[in-house]
């Protein structure tokens, strides 16, 4: 039988080596499709970008069976839009959009849950003012964007005019693309008026972190896993994602029955998706925080430590119409994490982890992969995707057969990893 010819949108060697561990990989051709820093860095020209992809894929001398891609936006509404141009399956872009687009999604889950917070857009135009609604504490992000990007925590009205500022500065790098995107679909009438360059301003939920990753297969919507996202004492930033999750499990059915309401109301098929959330324990509440139209890439290596198979083969299956039936628990670790090694000040840097020493570290602990962030030389404000409090410095990839012993193993990477910094004025 011949192997299916599977494009991959933004296709990273680290990914690589993932995809080539999913069941049935060996039937499987996959074939880069656009450079992960065409997709990410700097000014995003969606229409350059597409029409380079159809060039690649009308030269292609072979079937093409699926398009695929694991990164947030642009990669996540190209994928419908060139599914749909080459005859594969992906979800609509609408309903990509219905999750992407903040403001829309938050009035799609308003229509079928009460799990969410106040929500209310900002007017970057003009002097705006803290919309009543919702009131202080508050995050201020744009309507679209990636990561961390341009998200504020803001306590008062000092720090709301601060935000404002810098996202009016800012908003258009993703925003406008964005918007080359939204034309493609009817939109909603306040959904076309407010754009894609939009402020919105959410209350700040209060609780632990945690997220669900599903598919949804001709209509079905499947949770299949839950994971705690645990963050650096006393700061709004990711110290690691863990899996499985902590959490009791009627409080993980409580976020199933959660995400098979909105993944349904937004129109979502034959698509993997991960969805933030917040959960309360001394209220009992269970908020969602965000919606993505993807499985996230940043959890394969925990789900293929603890079931077995990584959660690339639930994208792979649907894209060529099979269902992916997701193992539980056949990998050979307990518990599996991926770590944020990060740096709370700026700094250009002098020295990174070489290949050598990584490969060192990976040979002495087992069940642990680094992957290093900045690169010589680089100043770490300079690098995309951060948040407004800190830099990445490495991502630890642990599987363990306890939390003690996931500490530990984390504990001798940081040690063991080799960074130099110059300081900044």
């Amino acid at each position: 039988m011949a192997q299916a010819n599977i494009f991959v949108i933004g296709l990273d060697e680290t990914n690589l080596d993932t995809l080539k561990d999913v069941p049935q990989s060996i039937d499987y051709r996959f074939h880069p499709l656009l450079g992960v820093e065409e997709l990410q860095y700097g000014e995003i020209d969606i229409a350059a970008l597409l029409d380079k992809a159809r060039a690649e894929l009308d030269a292609f001398d072979g079937t093409i069976d699926a398009i695929v891609g694991y990164w947030d936006f642009p990669v996540s509404t190209i994928v419908p839009l060139l599914a749909k141009e080459y005859g594969t399956r992906a979800t609509s872009l609408e309903s990509v959009l219905k999750c992407e687009h903040k403001y829309w999604s938050r009035l799609e889950q308003r229509k079928v849950i009460d799990e969410h917070p106040a929500f209310a857009l900002v007017d970057l135009d003009g002097d705006p003012e803290p919309p009543a609604e919702v009131g202080f504490p508050m995050w201020l992000k744009p309507v679209k964007s990636f990561s961390s990007e341009l998200a504020f925590q803001v306590t008062d009205e000092k720090e709301f005019t601060e935000a404002v500022n810098a996202i009016r500065d800012g908003v258009s790098r993703v925003g406008r693309p964005f918007e080359y995107i939204m034309e493609h679909v009817d939109l909603p009438r306040e959904i076309a008026e407010a754009g894609g360059q939009a402020c919105l301003a959410e209350a700040a939920l209060t609780g632990e972190q945690c997220a669900v990753e599903g598919y949804v297969y001709n209509g079905k919507v499947v949770v299949y896993g839950a994971l705690d996202s645990i963050n650096y004492p006393d700061t709004p930033v990711f110290l690691r994602h863990q899996y499985p999750s902590t959490l009791p499990s009627r409080v993980v059915d409580r976020l199933r029955d959660v995400s098979e309401r909105v993944i349904t109301q937004v129109g979502m098929d034959n698509a993997t998706f991960s969805i933030e959330f917040f959960y309360d324990h001394d209220t009992d509440a269970v908020n969602l925080l965000e919606i993505n139209a993807r499985h996230s890439q940043s959890h394969a290596e925990l789900f293929e430590f603890v079931d077995g198979v990584p959660n690339h083969h639930a994208m792979l299956s649907l894209a060529l119409g099979r269902d992916p039936h997701m193992p539980d628990q056949s990998g050979p670790y307990e518990v599996a994490a991926k770590w944020y090694h990060r740096r709370f000040e700026d700094g250009v840097v002098r020295r990174v982890p070489t290949a050598e020493e990584i490969a060192d570290i990976e040979r002495d602990i087992p069940g642990v992969r680094v992957d290093v962030v900045p690169s010589e030389g680089e100043r770490l404000s300079d690098m995309p995707g951060q948040d407004s409090y800190s830099f990445e410095l490495a991502h630890v990839f642990i599987g363990a057969d306890s939390h003690e012993e996931m500490r530990r193993k984390y504990d001798d990477c940081v040690a063991a990893l080799r960074f130099e910094f110059d300081g900044v004025a």
